[in-house]
């Protein structure tokens, strides 16, 4: 088995372990102990520095696992919507959309919305006539 398959199952394993409501009570509690030590350490330094340095260790090593679990469920999703485009009659150009530059980006973002304003105007002049018509019914 490679590394990056080693990674790439440890990093989900993690992130899946990190987002169970135990884990989060498991964290509460030894939050919750460190600070019940307070009295016990005289609030020192030492006593401070320990949560401190755990915390910003395991927020550094987070950061990692989660941004690479995030990064293939994001290719994942990106994958599932180029295919959903092939197989349907949307426009081909839309797919692998994420490759484009930002210029490129905006521009086919403004026709779209373009596209959005003229189809919500028509739905809104659809609405305004069929609530005449609906009134010249009731006459």
């Amino acid at each position: 088995m490679s590394s990056s398959s080693l990674f790439r199952r440890f990093a989900a394993a993690t992130s899946t372990a990190a987002g169970r409501p135990a884990t989060f009570i498991v964290a509460v509690l030894i939050v919750a102990v460190w600070a019940a030590s307070g009295p016990l350490f005289g609030f020192g330094d030492t006593w401070q520095l320990v949560i401190n340095t755990s915390t910003t260790i395991i927020t550094f090593l987070m950061v990692f696992l989660i941004q690479n679990t995030q990064n293939r469920d994001s290719a994942a999703v990106q994958i599932k919507l180029d295919e959903l485009i092939r197989s349907s009659h949307a426009h081909n150009a839309l797919l692998a959309l994420e490759e484009l530059d930002d210029a490129t980006l905006d521009r086919i973002r403004k026709h779209y919305w373009r596209l959005a304003e003229r189809g919500r105007a028509e739905l809104e002049n659809e609405n305004v006539e069929q609530a005449l018509g609906d009134e010249n019914n009731d006459v």
